[in-house]
């Protein structure tokens, strides 16, 4: 089996990189620029090439069997008119021409794997949400919604596409878990604003779990909410994450207002939120290893160094 993955130099990326290539799996990682010393697992390549452009990288993608789609702008950072253009065009323009390579190779069965995002669903308040709710109507949904129908074209040649929405990705090495704990340790940790806002998050090993187990669900297209089965409020992961650091929670809760002000119209996704629900992969049979916040973050924060 021959990997393409873009984006796959992240976190993300790197963690499912190290699980295929254990396995057996030829892995090819689009990135920018190769920079000599950069480390890979036997099994692993590089590929040079800018993924939001046309170029040669496209031929040789294409031979390839399955394809992840993990390239795109982070989100975790201040929305000025500027930086949501950025997130759009990161996103918009990459799954474009990777969806161009795959037409480079028809007539072979292909597996196209896009990242979305839980944001698909819009705010919401305690409605549990499933790969059947419709999309909302917010900048980050109109994104989501976007990417996914630039990846559904992949369709008219055959390929098998399916969109994986993900959580807030937990992990050990960047995202959103690193910023949160910085401010823990420091004795900073508070809820934000009403603190009931839902947040669908998923830990990196189920996640890598997920797409290795995608992969091998012969048929399977469509959306599939990569998310932990237990999403909790803000209050919740904000006490449970004091617990784990064994840090106070004590201060006053984050005004809504001042993250506005600061966050700009990321503001919002950090004081609202949705509650989903991996409907698909439980019909499916997937076990998660990490089902709960605790275990998640007992795992991530409390390994022997």
């Amino acid at each position: 089996m021959k990997v393409f993955i873009t984006g796959g130099t992240g976190f993300v990326g790197t963690h499912l990189t190290k699980q295929l290539t254990g396995q057996g799996v030829q892995v090819t990682l689009l990135t920018r620029s190769i920079k000599p010393g950069r480390p890979l697992p036997q099994g692993a390549a590089y590929l040079e090439g800018d993924p939001t452009r046309p170029g040669p990288w496209q031929n040789e993608a294409a031979p390839h069997e399955i394809f992840i789609n993990l390239a795109g702008a982070s989100i975790f950072q201040r929305w000025t008119d500027e930086y949501k253009i950025a997130l759009r065009e990161s996103r918009i323009r990459t799954t474009r021409n990777l969806v161009q390579a795959l037409s480079l190779d028809k007539g072979r069965e292909k597996v196209l794997i896009s990242t979305s995002a839980v944001g698909y669903y819009g705010f919401h308040q305690d409605e549990e949400l499933d790969e059947e709710a419709p999309a909302g109507t917010d900048f980050l949904a109109a994104l989501a919604r976007d990417w996914e129908s630039e990846a559904g074209r992949a369709e008219e040649w055959g390929v098998r596409v399916i969109r994986s929405r993900f959580g807030i990705v937990m992990g050990d090495k960047g995202g959103a878990l690193d910023q949160m704990v910085s401010l823990f340790k420091k004795g900073l940790g508070s809820r934000l604003g009403s603190g009931k806002q839902w947040f669908s998050w998923i830990h990196q090993q189920d996640l890598s779990d997920i797409l290795l187990f995608l992969i091998n669900q012969k048929g399977l297209s469509g959306p599939v909410n990569c998310t932990s089965p237990y999403p909790v409020q803000n209050r919740d992961l904000t006490r449970v994450l004091g617990e784990v650091l064994r840090k106070p929670t004590l201060l006053p809760p984050v005004p809504g207002f001042m993250l506005r002000l600061i966050m700009g119209e990321f503001g919002n996704v950090l004081l609202k939120g949705q509650r989903v629900l991996p409907r698909k992969l439980q019909s499916l049979g997937f076990s998660f290893r990490f089902p709960t916040i605790k275990e998640a973050l007992n795992d991530l924060l409390n390994k022997p160094k």
